[in-house]
């Protein structure tokens, strides 16, 4: 069987690194699977953008379909990037991958990469077509998470990303669009987690005759496992007698990313749990940009963005616990990662986090509590909860979230719908 696995980029967000294991898993479990991508950073995929000619209409594709929104939005650029149109993109229903395989696997195809147009075309190939969703937008008229918005249960419009008072803005044109392309041929769609198959399923665009699966991201266990917590903070320059708490993202200044809710719960802990204040250490990773590092109430250590993957590792097996005040997210790859070192997460209650965080090994905080996400970083803390909580973390992720697992679910789809 042959499989072709799209996405925008080949390792930046979460997708990428999503859509990059399971090409391996699939591969590992016998699957023929290559990846596509606008342009690759490495030999280990195909770069559609293989040329300067496609490389520039890659660029112009992006700035194009982020000027109509600007327009849109008032010309500010306020949401500019919480929305996408996929008004302009490349026509890769030509590439040799796509008329190579089985079945086409989509993943993140946002931000110049694929068109309406484009994925028409795709469909209109006659192929079984998988969409694992990474976020709403493949549900919604624009947006990537609707947060409280419902609008999306119906036709969109009056969209609170364009400060839009009009039923027929630009959201409800292009989820009229979105339902004349989702006609040409059955879409097959694939969520991370089932709090996101909740909500796609209210779509309108999903018409009662389709079915959405809930098959989890994967990660190697082989490698993402346990190790020496001496080695690993000696490799990071870290201090080996501090309880170690670690936040990040690719973007740790993000609001997204929860930083404000982040240092309030930090200043609630040194306060109210004034006993862990001498034995804490912070460690950040990611673009810190105007973070204010220097007036969070513990000692800090930035290792700045990390690609490395042997550095990633060490990271988690360096400290105590990952705290996660994300605001808006689905299966986080981080929170997953972090486990398999044998990690415990504190995370709010959003989204597929507490699909993966429970009493066992780790905490799920109210959300936007900050008082309560402070609770659970003391508990997590605890020497007589860290190391049990480290042990079902661990076997959380062997049990669901394997390579092998998530690859055997996935061939089992191709399969079943490559035989209708």
């Amino acid at each position: 069987m042959k499989v072709v696995l799209i996405n925008t980029s080949e390792r930046r967000g979460g997708a990428a690194i999503a859509c990059n294991r399971l090409t391996q898993a699939l591969c590992k479990a016998g699957v023929e699977a290559r990846m596509l991508v606008a342009t690759a950073d490495t030999d280990k995929v195909d770069g559609y953008c293989n040329t300067t000619w496609k490389r520039r209409r890659y660029k112009w594709a992006f700035l194009w379909e982020r000027l109509g929104i600007f327009i849109h939005n008032g010309f500010s650029r306020k949401n500019l990037f919480a929305v996408s149109t996929a008004s302009d993109g490349l026509d890769i229903a030509s590439h040799p991958a796509l008329k190579d395989a089985d079945v086409i696997h989509l993943h993140w195809v946002n931000q110049g990469f694929l068109s309406l147009a484009g994925l028409q075309r795709i469909l209109s190939l006659g192929k079984p077509v998988v969409w694992t969703m990474h976020d709403m937008w493949a549900v919604t008229g624009i947006c990537h998470h609707a947060r409280t918005c419902t609008g999306y249960t119906q036709s969109c419009g009056n969209c609170m990303f364009l400060n839009s008072h009009n039923a027929k803005d630009l959201s409800h044109l292009t989820f009229n669009k979105k339902q004349r392309c989702y006609g040409t041929a059955p879409i097959h769609f694939v969520t991370c987690s089932a709090w996101l198959r909740k909500l796609a399923e209210k779509s309108a665009l999903i018409k009662p005759s389709d079915s959405v699966r809930n098959i989890p991201n994967p990660i190697d266990t082989d490698f993402f496992c346990p190790g020496n917590k001496g080695d690993a903070r000696l490799s990071l320059g870290l201090p080996s007698d501090k309880k170690l708490i670690l936040f990040g993202a690719v973007n740790a200044a993000d609001k997204r990313k929860g930083i404000d809710y982040f240092i309030e719960t930090l200043n609630i802990l040194h306060k109210d749990y004034s006993e862990l204040n001498d034995s804490i250490q912070l460690v950040v990773f990611g673009n810190t940009g105007n973070m204010p590092l220097d007036s969070l109430p513990y000692p800090c250590t930035s290792l700045g963005y990390v690609s490395d993957s042997d550095k990633i590792r060490a990271m988690y097996r360096a400290v105590d616990a990952y705290v996660t005040p994300s605001l808006e997210e689905n299966l986080p790859n981080t929170i997953m990662e972090a486990m398999a070192c044998a990690t415990p997460c504190v995370g709010f209650e959003i989204g597929g986090i507490p699909e993966m965080i429970d009493a066992d090994n780790g905490y799920v905080a109210r959300y936007k509590d900050a008082n309560d996400m402070a609770a659970g970083i003391a508990k997590v803390l605890h020497n007589d909860n860290n190391s049990d909580m480290g042990i079902a973390a661990r076997q959380k992720v062997l049990n669901e979230y394997s390579e092998e697992s998530v690859a055997q679910r996935y061939t089992a789809l191709y399969q079943s719908i490559q035989s209708k």
